[in-house]
């Protein structure tokens, strides 16, 4: 039971106070691991959308590289994008994880509120992680922003007013260092830090139960005081044993060379993206493995319960010549006229880097279960239709079984708004608010995720 990276589960001894009448089924654990992930210029949605019914359904061209983890996957189709209301992409990427609309010039074109992320890092993540959360991105920037925060690119805001824009960390060598440069699973002093915090869990469990034994009766008041001493008993154990079997799914990721991608050539660029970088476009599959694999590390070693991986931002004027496309996307979206088998290649690579992320979270064993068991992974984008920008029919995609969320579905849903999706995120969590967002395009959680 004290085995785990992030948490330690102690539960009561059955008590009196309980009662026989408690028969029905226990509400599932909320979820402990939150990953949004951002995939620019929407979808080729005939070529997206599965088909089938719910349960027995046959993924898409585009979503077919998913087939494995398919069991853990829960393709939402339907939602619209209702509170996007701004300039076409900026306020996809505003309302995406804000529900809010594209604030005007004396807020700078941003958001109105905070994003998911952030109202559930300040549940699970702040001041329980050494990162409250971690937002980072692979080839950000480009075009107009000219490597710069800007409406363009900002997906992550603030849980407290005034609800700032969140840039994302670029460089992964600096990732790397800020996260894993002293890390040592083998390591006394690690060691010896990660004993210390499994201790402080205990302590706190101490003073809540303690504070539940003072409200009790004394047959219960009994049980609760040899609880504790067992409690005390296991903690004493701590000290004298090995590292907890979990955390030697704790370490650093295999570092690569990244000396061939600038971070930050996106303050290089030119609007319309045709100064282009080769060598940092070539290198942006390693790159994007190597901040998966950080991503995913900073979970297992509960660095943060929290994270953000943007695969460019909604200009993504780069090109992709690993799929021999030497046109950067915004070309092959709107201006060189819509090219839906190109934009389909990008989309059907994009699912290939969504594969690797589940099948790596789902290697990790948290103590009986998986990284993914315990978590919710949220893919969007800014759009769904590239020509017409309309944000109809979001290509949106929940992963994991964090909350009890029930996948290996595909549930669909007549025209309701984004913002129930959101509302139903936090709910995963433990969240039992409502509304999220603008109140005026939210009519409450969705039913038929869990």
């Amino acid at each position: 039971m004290l085995r785990g990276a992030g948490a330690i589960a102690v539960a009561l001894p059955w008590l009196e106070i309980m009662g026989p009448e408690r028969t029905a089924r226990a509400a599932p654990e909320p979820a402990k691991r939150f990953l949004a992930v951002y995939t620019p210029g929407g979808t080729v949605l005939n070529r997206w959308r599965p088909t089938g019914t719910e349960t027995s359904f046959t993924l898409s061209p585009i979503l077919a590289p998913l087939a494995p983890v398919q069991n853990r996957l829960l393709v939402v189709d339907g939602l619209d994008m209702k509170s996007a209301l701004g300039e076409q992409h900026q306020a996809g990427i505003v309302a995406w994880l804000t529900g809010t609309a594209q604030e005007g010039a004396n807020n700078g074109g941003y958001g109105s509120g905070p994003s998911i992320d952030q109202v559930i890092a300040a549940r699970i993540s702040a001041g329980q992680k050494a990162q409250a959360s971690i937002q980072i991105a692979v080839r950000w920037a480009t075009g107009k922003a000219h490597g710069l925060l800007s409406p363009m690119n900002a997906a992550n805001y603030e849980n407290a007013a005034p609800h700032k824009p969140i840039p994302p960390r670029l460089d992964p060598v600096e990732i790397f260092t800020k996260l894993f440069g002293t890390l040592n699973p083998s390591d006394n002093n690690d060691a010896a830090r990660r004993l210390a915090r499994q201790q402080s869990i205990l302590d706190f469990l101490d003073r809540r139960y303690s504070a539940v034994s003072a409200a009790l009766g004394a047959a219960d008041k009994q049980k609760i005081d040899q609880h504790l001493t067992k409690i005390r008993e296991i903690e004493q154990s701590l000290s004298s044993t090995d590292t907890p079997t979990t955390m030697s799914s704790c370490k650093a990721p295999t570092m690569v060379d990244t000396s061939d991608y600038n971070p930050r050539t996106g303050l290089n660029a030119d609007d319309k993206g045709n100064v282009k970088d080769t060598s940092t476009d070539a290198a942006i599959p390693k790159v994007g493995k190597l901040m998966t694999d950080m991503l995913v590390m900073a979970l297992a070693c509960d660095i943060t319960a929290v994270g953000t991986l943007q695969w460019s931002d909604t200009e993504a004027k780069h090109t992709f010549p690993w799929l021999n496309l030497t046109e950067h996307h915004h070309f092959y979206q709107h201006d060189g006229g819509f090219k839906p088998a190109e934009c389909e290649r990008i989309c059907n690579w994009y699912s290939k880097q969504h594969l690797y992320l589940l099948q790596e979270m789902e290697k990790i064993d948290m103590g009986g279960h998986s990284l993914l068991d315990e978590s919710v992974v949220f893919f969007g984008s800014e759009l769904s239709d590239p020509p017409s920008h309309k944000k109809n029919d979001m290509p949106f995609l929940l992963a994991g079984g964090g909350g009890g969320l029930r996948t290996g579905r595909w549930v669909r849903y007549s025209h309701l708004p984004h913002n129930n999706l959101l509302v139903s995120i936090l709910n995963l969590f433990g969240d039992t608010r409502t509304t999220f967002g603008d109140p005026r395009y939210c009519t409450g959680p969705l039913t038929n995720l869990t």
